[in-house]
C-alpha cells in the first residue's frame, strides 16, 4: 500500500554525541561518500593528461585527467583523516572503482528520472547544520577548512540524496519483512521494551543532582571492516584463497599495521578509501553476522574473520557508548523534589500511546521525461474541477493514479503521523474532512489528497511492530544495496583501462 510514499530510512546521518563529542556527518566529514573533483593538488606524470581513457561505464567516458583529479582530492581528505594512502597502483584502481560506482548509480538515477532539485539541497544544508549544532556560516567555514568548496560540498550532498532515493525505490521497498519475520523478532526481544520515538515520547530527566550528560537511547557503535569479497558461485579454491588472503591481512593486524591504512590498501568494500569506516549507528541495527561478532569487542578492538555472501571481513569497533544529552536544569526552589539522578539509560515509558491517524485517498500522476511538472499538475486542476463537479474521487483514482493504491480508488487506508513524506502529510494535515486538496508536489510525483476521516487510537501494540519492523529492515537493508549495486555491474558494459594494463586482456564486468 502506498509504498513509494513511505518516508526514506534516512536520507542523512544523524550527528549523535557519542562520549560528548558531536559525530560530523560523512558529508561534512570532507565529502566521503562521493568526493567531487577538484584541482589536481600534484603533478602527476605528463603522459596521464593527453586525454587518456581510464574507464568507459556504457557509453561515458572516465578520463585520466578526471582520475587524477580525483586521486588528488581523494589523497587530500585521506591525510586529513591521518588515513594511510596505499602505495600508487592500489591507490588509483580504488578511486576509479568508487567513480566507476558513482556513474553506474547517477546513470540510473537519469534513466529512472530520478532528480535532486536546488531546494531540497538547501533543506538538507539546513538539517546537516542543525544537527550539528551550526550555522550554515559556520558549516560553510568548516567545510571550506577541509580543503572542499562549497560548491562541491553542495554537489556532494546532492549525490548522497539522490542515492538515498535510488536505495529507496530499488532496495527498501523490495524488502519483504512479513508478519511473522515481526513475530518471531518480538518473541526473541522478550519483556525488553523498544525504544519510543523522539516526537512521540522523551525519557523521563532527572532533575538533580547536574551531571555534565546523561546516556539515553541503544548503544551506538561505529564499526569499520575490511572485506576480501569472494565472487558469485566462486570454486572451492577461490574461496580458500581469499580466505588466505584474509589470514594474512588479519595477522598484519595483529602485528599492530594500521587498520585504516590496511583497509584502503587491501579491502574491497565500497569504504575502502575511508578506512573501511562504515559510520555508526545502533548496535541492532547492524546485520546480524556483525552484531554477533561484535558484541563482547571493546571500542579499539578487532573480530576474526566474519564470512558472509558476500566474502570474508574483519572489523573494527571505532567507538561505543551510548547517545548523550544535556543535563537537565535545576527545578525552581518551590518545585518537588526531582528523583535522583542515574547514570543509567532512562528506561522506555509504558502504557498507552495516543496518536491521531489521518483516513486519506489520493490520485498519484508521476513525472518524467515526456510528462513535466507542468503537464502532470494540469492533468490533477483538471481532475479536481471534475471532482468539484460531483465526480467520484475513487473512480477517477481507479481511472488515472500511477500509484498502486488505484485499484482501491487510491484509498491509502488510516495513515500515522510520519508514514508519508513530509510535503505529502504537510498538506494531507491541512485538509478538513471530505476536503481535496490543490495539487501537492512529493519527491514521486504530484498528487490530489482527499481526507476521509480522522480517528485517535491507542498504537502501543502497533507502535512495537513497526518499530521491530524498523530494526529488521535496517539489518537486511545493507546486503540488499550491495547485491543491488552488483546486479547494476553485472547488467552494464565496463571497460577498465586499469585492470586492462594490469592483466593484459580487457575487464568486462
Amino acid at each position: 500500500m502506498m509504498s513509494g510514499l513511505r518516508h526514506p530510512a534516512g536520507v542523512l546521518s544523524l550527528a549523535l554525541l557519542l562520549g560528548g563529542s558531536a559525530l560530523v556527518p560523512p558529508a561534512l566529514a570532507a565529502g566521503k561518500t562521493r568526493p567531487a573533483a577538484a584541482p589536481a593538488q600534484q603533478t602527476a606524470p605528463a603522459e596521464q593528461f593527453v586525454d587518456g581513457i581510464a574507464a568507459i561505464v556504457n557509453k561515458q567516458v572516465i578520463t585520466l585527467g578526471q582520475l587524477a583529479d580525483k586521486q588528488a582530492q581523494v589523497r587530500r581528505q585521506m591525510q586529513q583523516q591521518q588515513i594511510p594512502v596505499p602505495e600508487d597502483a592500489v591507490f588509483k584502481r580504488q578511486v576509479l572503482q568508487q567513480m566507476i560506482n558513482a556513474a553506474l548509480q547517477d546513470q540510473e538515477a537519469q534513466r529512472t528520472g530520478i532528480r535532486v532539485s536546488d531546494a531540497q539541497v538547501e533543506r538538507a544544508i539546513q538539517t546537516v547544520a542543525q544537527r550539528n549544532r551550526l550555522t550554515v556560516e559556520q558549516m560553510k567555514k568548516e567545510i571550506l577548512a577541509g580543503g572542499m568548496s562549497w560548491d562541491q560540498y553542495r554537489e556532494e550532498l546532492r549525490s548522497q540524496i539522490q542515492d538515498d532515493r535510488l536505495r529507496q525505490r530499488f532496495v527498501e521497498d523490495r524488502i519483504s519483512i512479513s508478519d511473522s519475520d515481526v513475530d518471531a523478532f518480538l518473541q526473541t526481544q522478550g519483556d525488553r521494551p523498544l525504544p519510543p520515538p523522539e516526537q512521540a515520547r522523551q525519557p523521563q530527566a532527572p532533575e538533580t543532582p547536574e551531571p555534565a550528560t546523561v546516556p539515553t537511547g541503544p548503544e551506538l557503535v561505529e564499526l569499520a571492516q575490511i572485506l576480501i569479497e569472494v565472487p558469485d558461485y566462486a570454486a572451492n579454491s577461490v574461496v580458500a584463497e581469499k580466505r588466505k588472503q584474509a589470514e594474512a591481512v588479519l595477522r598484519k593486524l595483529q602485528s599492530g599495521a594500521d587498520f585504516a591504512g590496511v583497509a584502503a590498501a587491501s579491502s574491497n568494500g565500497p569504504q575502502a578509501l575511508q578506512g573501511g569506516d562504515m559510520g555508526i549507528r545502533p548496535l541492532k541495527d547492524w546485520p546480524d553476522l556483525f552484531v554477533q561478532a561484535v558484541t563482547d569487542v571493546p571500542a579499539g578492538g578487532i573480530t576474526g574473520i566474519l564470512q558472509s555472501g558476500r566474502g570474508f571481513h574483519i572489523l573494527k569497533v571505532l567507538r561505543r557508548g551510548y547517545a548523550q544529552r544535556p543535563a537537565p536544569k535545576k527545578a525552581p526552589a518551590a518545585a518537588p523534589a526531582a528523583p535522583p539522578a542515574t547514570t543509567q539509560p532512562a528506561p522506555a515509558a509504558s502504557g498507552p500511546m495516543m496518536v491521531t491517524q489521518t483516513h486519506a485517498r489520493h490520485i498519484l500522476i508521476k513525472t518524467s521525461k515526456v510528462v513535466s511538472d507542468d503537464k502532470a499538475r494540469s492533468t490533477l486542476e483538471s481532475l479536481r474541477q471534475r471532482i468539484e463537479h460531483g465526480e467520484s474521487f475513487a473512480e477517477l483514482a481507479k481511472r488515472y493514479s500511477q500509484d498502486a493504491s488505484a485499484p482501491q480508488g487510491g484509498d491509502l487506508g488510516w495513515l500515522n503521523p510520519g508514514e508519508t513524506v513530509p510535503a505529502f502529510e504537510q498538506a494531507m494535515n491541512a485538509l478538513q474532512d471530505g476536503q481535496v486538496s490543490e495539487p501537492v508536489k512529493s519527491p514521486f510525483g504530484w498528487h490530489l489528497i482527499q481526507v476521509e476521516g480522522r480517528r485517535t487510537k491507542n498504537m502501543e501494540q502497533e507502535f512495537r511492530r513497526m518499530q521491530a519492523r524498523r530494526e529488521l529492515m535496517q539489518r537486511r537493508i545493507g546486503p540488499a544495496y550491495e547485491d543491488w549495486l552488483d546486479q547494476l555491474r553485472s547488467e552494464a558494459y565496463v571497460d577498465n583501462r586499469l585492470e586492462h594494463t594490469r592483466s593484459g586482456v580487457q575487464s568486462s564486468q
